[in-house]
């Protein structure tokens, strides 16, 4: 009997730490940030910020997404296409002196990309460090602890474009992260169960939210949250994001993952 309850005992304690094993896994890696925080704060109020980017604020809301995306002091963030630079600028201040951001554009260049804006950006920010990698291979010189990119996944499959694979894309920015990183993804709401577009001559340039996640998590990430900021019940997800009935207004989903310590 007394064999049968240390056995009963040994299995227990086992199952509970392989709960707990189970726990850390899932679990955030680090409490959440406030939209309050100092360097959140600075990185709004900018002054190098030019007027358009400070009119572009309410639709974009910068505090609560550089808070959802836990962006501290000290970061390293890789910042796939980067466009005019609006949040390049966001994180250069976000993440301090001491921190890094990688604004990330192919080495031969790519139709829809500006590149010439984002250079300029990068030129008044001594932490903000040009990375030309291909997306599909990202390459960084040093472990990240975010990789952003908004409003441009669902630019990836379109054949025209000749982006790279964005499975491949998901597995460099798994690899690019330290253990515990976030891998920050926003992007235009699709009708759910929309198939994927790769016409660029009729996209209306939106992906489905459950494509995206279901890829991710394919590259070994664990979700780890979305935030309903950017989000517009109003939106049918049925019209371009250029059309001027919709512009600027698009419903979208914004989605963290983590890399497993």
């Amino acid at each position: 009997m007394k064999h049968i309850l240390i056995a009963a005992i040994a299995a227990l304690a086992l199952a509970a730490c392989n709960q707990q094993a189970q726990q850390a896994d899932t679990e955030p890696a680090t409490a959440e940030v406030s939209p309050d925080a100092a360097n959140i704060v600075a990185a709004v109020a900018d002054t190098r910020r030019p007027q358009p980017d400070r009119d572009r604020d309410a639709m974009r809301r910068p505090a609560e997404i550089l808070a959802f995306a836990r962006v501290e002091p000290g970061d390293r963030v890789g910042e796939i296409f980067p466009g005019g630079g609006y949040w390049t600028r966001m994180f250069a201040v976000a993440v301090g002196e001491e921190g890094r951001v990688y604004p990330t554009i192919r080495p031969d260049g790519v139709a829809g990309e500006y590149e010439t804006p984002v250079l300029a950006v990068a030129a008044e920010y001594p932490n903000a460090v040009m990375a030309r990698t291909p997306y599909d291979a990202l390459a960084y010189p040093e472990p990240l602890d975010v990789v952003f990119t908004a409003q441009n996944y669902h630019d990836m499959p379109l054949t025209a474009y000749n982006l790279g694979d964005r499975a491949a894309m998901n597995r460099t920015a798994f690899a690019a992260l330290k253990p515990g990183g976030y891998y920050i993804v926003i992007d235009h709401s699709a009708v759910a169960g929309a198939p994927v577009e790769t016409n660029a001559e009729t996209t209306i340039h939106r992906i489905d939210e459950a494509t995206v996640r279901r890829e991710v998590e394919a590259a070994g990430f664990v979700f780890d949250g979305e935030s309903d900021v950017l989000r517009n019940p109003a939106d049918a997800r049925t019209a371009s994001v250029f059309d001027d009935s919709i512009r600027g207004r698009t419903d979208q989903f914004v989605l963290r993952f983590r890399k497993p310590e």
